[in-house]
């Protein structure tokens, strides 16, 4: 087992707040799609987004560009939490259970990859939590993150900051476990093939196709994900719109049909290839600096 480096913890966290800030409003507006046509919640019941485009449209007409970043503060501290961990835990434990990169296999980066989104994103919740409450909320919103985030606490005390972490970690699991084994996997191919080097070419194909295979593994468990985590705890004995993860999953389907889980599939694809495209290829240039 080789020594544990903390290179990968501070070259994961800075690229994860690059990639985030170049892609923010298109997550703004997936999270806007995904909350709206919810037919237990009078709030979210209107559809009032034709879909992405539409969606960016209407919110800087009505709501003005500044919306677009509504919750860029808890997303940009997501990520110098969650980025962190993640990249520095995923290339900490590849390095535990094998020496060299060459000797990598597909079911050790899986497993690695699996165990840091579980860790990473548990630790994140909290940011998590507030990001999606500002952006379904947009310019509505008052008092910032730390107003927000006291105003979470004192209404619906820790369980409402770690509200759907069984989710987001399930979400992170599958993620993590698909995208970024997919993007060493498709790299070595490629590298190996002797069609390119390591350039910054490989570095980009490898990225879109992880951000493509991540997308399509993730949207289902991200639409419960994100209505779980924007339906406030209800007081004086009264009840949330779901139960739990699966009667969120089982009303969607049944209420708004199978393709409700994919709402926001498009915004959600098309933040995932930037965001996996601008991370790997800051991240292979941060990790030069050490040549």
């Amino acid at each position: 087992m080789s020594a544990l480096s903390w290179k990968p913890f501070i070259y994961g966290g800075l690229a994860s707040i690059t990639a985030e800030c170049g892609t923010f409003p298109i997550d703004l507006t997936k999270t806007r799609l995904q909350v709206q046509g919810q037919v237990n919640d009078a709030k979210y019941k209107e559809i009032r987004y034709r879909g992405m485009v539409h969606a960016l449209v209407r919110i800087c007409r009505e709501e003005g560009l500044k919306a677009l970043y509504s919750g860029i503060a808890p997303a940009m501290l997501r990520q110098a939490s969650y980025g962190t961990i993640k990249i520095g835990t995923y290339q900490s434990f590849k390095r535990m259970f094998v020496e060299h990169p060459e000797d990598e296999t597909l079911m050790i980066n899986v497993l690695c990859g699996i165990l840091s989104g579980v860790i990473s994103s548990s630790i994140a919740n909290p940011t998590d939590v507030l990001k999606i409450r500002m952006q379904a909320q947009g310019s509505v919103i008052q008092g910032g993150m730390m107003g927000n985030f006291i105003q979470i606490y004192q209404k619906e005390g820790t369980k409402g900051l770690w509200k759907g972490v069984s989710l987001t970690a399930q979400r992170a699991a599958i993620v993590v476990g698909v995208e970024l084994p997919v993007y060493d996997l498709t790299k070595k191919h490629i590298i190996m093939s002797g069609f390119m080097g390591d350039t910054v070419y490989t570095h980009f194909l490898s990225s879109f196709t992880c951000g493509l295979a991540g997308a399509l593994a993730s949207n289902p468990i991200d639409v419960v994900r994100t209505r779980m985590m924007n339906q406030r705890s209800q007081q004086h004995g009264g009840h949330s719109n779901y139960k739990g993860t699966l009667d969120c999953l089982l009303q969607t389907w049944k209420n708004e049909g199978f393709f409700a889980l994919y709402k926001g599939f498009w915004p959600n694809w098309l933040r995932l290839g930037p965001w996996n495209i601008i991370f790997f290829l800051t991240y292979e240039q941060l990790k030069k600096l050490d040549c």
